[in-house]
């Protein structure tokens, strides 16, 4: 549980909400980490044997096993892990039981999974009307690419996001920032909040559609409503902002969005005269004639000769600007550690490991996870069906010789 705040609360915000969790990859565990973290009772389920496929990706934290990268661990923390083979015959009445007890469902198998199941909004909600249901897909459960395979790359491609990236470059380039996915959790999370807060107050459950795409393509913030209403697309590197060497560094500066910014810098340039000239005096103007100014720009920034002379004195000017940082360098920042962005939690392999938090503060107080490192697939199984459902010792046996669920044969303590 998160520490007291003097502002509010030490009660997480979404204590005794149980949610069952049907996801893997990264968009609907990034999800259901963001929901765990606020105090749900995640039940993550994975299949027998093969678990969710970034257990095996890098970087693996035990050097003698496989099926534990810190990519799985970052976005499955504070989870309660079963496995249950879905395919199998006996499955359906397990998870029909799990959903009884469940406030939210997540998924994120390609559309139509869930249906061959029986597992799906219609049949779930039949059963249970409350239930809030979340689909998240590439694509979107309905239209003419819904059966895409969804990876953050092809959404990038299809969303017109890649061509826009590529600036004036004659190539596209493949995106290093898995956003489609990130945005997609980010936004399956908000729209899972607010019904819940309808359910609140009328008892009603909702079906949640979550596309990928639509999420990547809500993320621009001037080309799509400039096309939707006749303007063109500026495929060029984006005005106002720019990165530049200088010294061994560079510095990363923002020249536009606000009508004071352009006087500051001119005056700090030693060029007040910028301000008045006809290329430059109009935001519209600015835009047509970025790369004089960039030119001008760049050039002062090469009068300086460390990225720590340059920051000096923007920051005397009250310039928007920011040093580049490596990623060795903002695990390290002091901002980072103040805000307590990165936590540390137990892992039964190695004894602590870090993750990133969640990326905002309640009453207060920073967001940890709320439980350990997630471990062996179907960590949780016998606890969860004893415990939660009720189920007997001999039932679980049963369930486990039959392959319907896998229990670990030596779970970690």
């Amino acid at each position: 549980m998160n520490a007291a705040s003097p502002h509010g609360s030490s009660e997480p915000l979404l204590a005794g909400l149980t949610v069952l969790d049907f996801t893997r990859v990264l968009a609907g565990p990034y999800c259901t980490r963001l929901l765990a973290d606020l105090g749900a009772r995640v039940i993550k389920v994975e299949r027998p044997g093969e678990g969710d496929e970034v257990r095996y990706t890098v970087m693996q934290l035990e050097r003698d096993r496989t099926d534990q990268s810190s990519y799985f661990v970052r976005l499955n923390v504070g989870k309660c892990g079963i496995a249950i083979d879905l395919a199998h015959p006996q499955a359906r009445d397990v998870v029909l039981d799990l959903a009884r007890i469940a406030d939210v469902v997540v998924e994120n198998f390609s559309p139509g999974v869930m249906a061959r199941y029986g597992l799906d909004a219609g049949s779930l909600r039949a059963m249970r009307p409350e239930l809030v249901y979340c689909s998240i897909s590439g694509f979107g459960q309905t239209g003419p690419l819904s059966s895409m395979q969804a990876y953050a790359h092809l959404v990038n491609a299809m969303s017109g996001v890649m061509d826009l990236e590529r600036g004036a470059e004659a190539h596209p380039r493949v995106a290093y920032l898995q956003a489609a996915d990130v945005l997609a959790g980010a936004h399956a999370f908000g729209s899972i909040c607010a019904a819940l807060l309808r359910r609140a107050r009328s008892g009603q459950g909702a079906y949640l559609d979550v596309s990928m795409l639509e999420c990547l393509v809500c993320a621009d913030d001037i080309t799509y409503t400039a096309v939707l209403n006749g303007g063109p697309v500026e495929r060029r590197s984006r005005v106002g902002m720019l990165v530049h060497q200088v010294g061994e560094g560079h510095v990363a500066m923002q020249t536009s969005g606000a009508a004071h910014l352009l006087p500051r810098l001119a005056k700090l340039m030693g060029r007040p005269e910028i301000v008045s000239d006809p290329r430059f005096a109009t935001p519209m103007a600015r835009r047509q004639n970025w790369p004089a100014l960039l030119e001008i720009v760049c050039r002062w920034l090469d009068t300086f000769t460390s990225v720590e002379d340059a920051v000096a004195a923007l920051s005397g000017a009250r310039v928007p600007h920011a040093p580049m940082l490596s990623p060795e360098a903002v695990v390290v920042h002091p901002h980072m550690a103040a805000r307590c962005a990165f936590s540390e939690v137990a892992h039964p392999g190695v004894g602590k490991v870090r993750v990133t938090a969640t990326p905002f503060h309640v009453d207060g107080a920073p967001v940890a996870p709320t439980g350990p490192a997630p471990y062996l697939i179907g960590e949780h199984t016998r606890e969860v069906l004893t415990q939660v459902l009720g189920y007997s010792e001999p039932r679980v046996s049963e369930l486990a010789q039959a392959g319907v669920v896998a229990v670990p044969a030596a779970p970690p303590k």
